[in-house]
């Protein structure tokens, strides 16, 4: 996790997250304090479920609104391979750093070092774990064309990786094309949560149908819930290996006790108030996690 120091609206990402949402009532300054201490909060709550969370200061005299959302520029795996993304906005591209990915190397045991940034050249865009739902069991990467999605990136993910892919298209109640993945779809061990009625019906089926291949419950939610962020959750395992799904307050505010009873069998609730991090910056909680799955040196 990357705590921020210059939280704040990103006018270069508005007009692909529809999510994003200015705030007047506050000023710059109130707004990125308010996001440090949410931030912090969850990073307390974290640690208190038995989860170790590695904390990275930003860059201290470069202005990163979305720095808060590592999740977008890099990702790892378990086979001790770290994977850097293209991303659309300009400014978010300085969020990439090899001073963190250096000192994840000095800990953890990475063997392949993969770089997507190339395809910015063209245009071409994948932001990692946002873009990308993963399924890392039965390695199936969903993904919802958008923006910043692009399927050409996404088909050489699935070469470097080996993942088999499932992409779609996905819109909000207005007709906009979600921006993420992530903000509609989120995957359990045995269950997926995800806005069936954002996606096209003739594409419906393929997922229906790897969903029940992979032994994944549906838990579906309206467009309403994915917008207050239910489909922004992230299923971790503390120390103790024992499930912990994170989500913001808002997302589980949103959620109906039959929802609720589901998940609380899946996992133990991580509820955080993340209202200034979600609203401004247009993603929730499992947009500021990058996962760390390498493996730690002897």
């Amino acid at each position: 996790m990357v705590r921020p120091k210059h939280f704040g609206f990103n006018i270069e990402t508005e007009s692909s997250n529809k999510f994003q949402k200015k705030n007047t009532i506050h000023s710059e300054t109130e707004i990125s304090k308010l996001a440090i201490s949410e931030f912090d909060l969850m990073v307390n709550s974290l640690t208190k479920a038995g989860i170790g969370v590695d904390v990275f200061d930003d860059l201290p005299d470069t202005v990163l609104p979305d720095s808060v959302f590592p999740n977008n520029w890099i990702s790892t795996d378990a086979n001790g391979t770290v994977y850097t993304y293209p991303m659309q906005a300009i400014i978010r591209r300085k969020e990439r750093r090899e001073d963190i990915i250096e000192k994840l190397m000095k800990s953890y045991i990475v063997n392949k070092r993969y770089s997507l940034e190339l395809f910015e050249d063209q245009n071409q865009y994948l932001e990692g774990t946002g873009s990308l739902i993963l399924d890392r069991v039965h390695e199936i990467a969903y993904a919802c064309i958008s923006p910043r999605t692009d399927p050409r990136v996404l088909h050489k993910f699935s070469i470097l990786s080996g993942y088999e892919t499932i992409l779609f298209n996905s819109i909000d109640s207005k007709g906009n094309e979600i921006y993420h993945t992530n903000v509609m779809m989120a995957m359990g061990s045995d269950f997926v949560i995800c806005c069936m009625d954002s996606i096209p019906e003739m594409q419906r089926v393929k997922l229906l149908n790897s969903f029940e291949k992979t032994n994944k419950q549906l838990i579906e939610i309206s467009f309403l819930q994915m917008e207050h962020f239910a489909g922004n959750m992230l299923l971790l395992h503390n120390k103790d290996l024992e499930p912990v799904l994170v989500c913001s307050k808002t997302a589980f505010k949103s959620l109906n006790q039959k929802q609720v009873a589901r998940l609380e069998q899946a996992a133990t609730f991580a509820v955080i108030p993340l209202e200034i991090i979600e609203t401004i910056g247009g993603g929730s909680a499992r947009c500021m996690i990058a996962e760390n799955f390498l493996k730690l040196k002897n």
